[in-house]
Parts: C-alpha cells; structure tokens; sequence
C-alpha cells in the first residue's frame, strides 16, 4: 500500500512564513505593493500559486519572473525558518510516521504542492526527513500545463511501480490531507483519503469534499489503522 502525505498542515505547522516569505519576495523584486489578496494557497500548487500572484499584481508570469520570485522565495523561507520555534510537526504525526516505517507493507510517499527545495526546508526545521518518504512527488511535477494537483497521484503510482516491479491500483493508495483539493485529487485517480482538519477547513468541509475519513488531526491513531488495514 502507497500511503502519500501532504505536508503543510497535514504533517507539519511552519506557523504561515511560507506564503509570508513568498509576498516579502515578491515586495522586494516588484515593489511594497505586491499582495496576495485574493489568491489562495491552501492546497494549491506552488507553480499556479506564483502564476496567480505575478497576475494579481499586473505582471504577465514570464517563466523569468516565476523564475526570480520562486529564487527570491526560497531565500526568504530559508531566514524565515532559521528563528527557533518556527517549526512543529502536528498532533500524532510522529509516532504515525515511526509506526508506518516498522511495517514493510506500507510504502511512505509525499504528495505536495511544495517546490523540492522549500518543501524539504519546511520538513527538516520540524524534524521530518524527507527520505523517510521513498516516493515523492512535487508540486512543479505535473507532466501537464496548466498543472494540476489531480495529475500528481498518476506520478507517484508510476515511481512506486518502479521501486517494486509491479503496478499499482488506485484503491492501494490513501492520500492524506488537509484541504479539499486533497480529496479531490483522490478521487480523481480512484484513490482513497484520510483528511484531517487541522488547516483551514472543518471536518464537516471535509466530508462534504468526498473524504473517506475525516478526523480532527492524525493522532486518532484507532481510526487510522482501522482505515488502512
């Protein structure tokens, strides 16, 4: 079983010094103006997030200007997650993740809107390694344009069949997150999902999104097992 996480609310809290390192990036390459009204972010890729704030702002999302806000970015999450006490995984998440590690049955993957870099920045300021994690799949890694969370999981069940030699069917993955672009990236591909409201959305959100199981946070760890086993 390919069991994918989301990161940001789902595993670990950065205390929103991501999105706030994107603006301050942003502020210093195009101007004290630049502002992320109205564009959303949970759950959302980190390439459309850049393409909406590059319009939203007036600027046509050259590939160059992505190119210096994602640059200008990671720099700023670097200092952001540099100041102690930043970072902590989320209730239950740790001794989830050392359970699933002993069982061999289980392959740990991480399916995320984060870019590579900044998403394993994020992880390691809360103590998670992101090879705890043999598939991992990025938000910068749709094979299509527009990109679109719903083309993730086909990447991961493909890396997964590779590491093991045989395919993969939709109903042996759980994806678990936060948001409802979580579910319905599931959905789409025939997976099954955990999602846990400790983001922005409430359980009854959740449900309502399609979610197999909603709980308050991962440390429901009955529920959990029940669900995968």
């Amino acid at each position: 079983m390919l069991i994918l996480f989301d990161i940001d609310a789902t595993l670990i809290s950065t205390s929103g010094v991501g999105i706030a390192a994107m603006l301050d990036a942003g502020r210093e390459l195009f101007g004290p103006s630049f502002t992320g009204e109205g564009v959303p972010v949970a759950g959302r890729l980190d390439p459309l997030i850049i393409r909406d704030l590059l319009t939203r702002n007036g600027r046509a999302p050259t590939p160059e200007d992505a190119g210096r806000l994602r640059a200008g970015y990671e720099q700023n999450l670097a200092r952001a997650l540099s100041c102690p006490g930043v970072g902590r995984t989320l209730p239950g998440v740790d001794q989830l993740l050392a359970a699933l590690r002993q069982r061999p049955r289980y392959t740990l993957g991480l399916l995320t809107g984060n870019f590579e870099r900044t998403g394993s920045m994020k992880l390691r300021t809360c103590g998670v390694e992101p090879e705890w994690f043999p598939v991992r799949v990025w938000g910068d890694e749709s094979p299509h344009d527009p990109p679109a969370r719903e083309h993730l999981p086909p990447v991961a069940m493909s890396r997964h069949a590779a590491r093991h030699g045989r395919a993969i069917q939709g109903h042996e993955v759980v994806i678990i997150g936060d948001t409802p672009h979580d579910v319905s990236c599931a959905r789409a591909n025939g997976c099954r999902c955990i999602a846990v409201a400790t983001g922005r959305f409430g359980l009854d959100e959740l449900r309502d999104a399609g979610a197999d199981v909603a709980l308050p946070n991962l440390a429901d760890s009955a529920a959990i097992w029940k669900f995968l086993e």
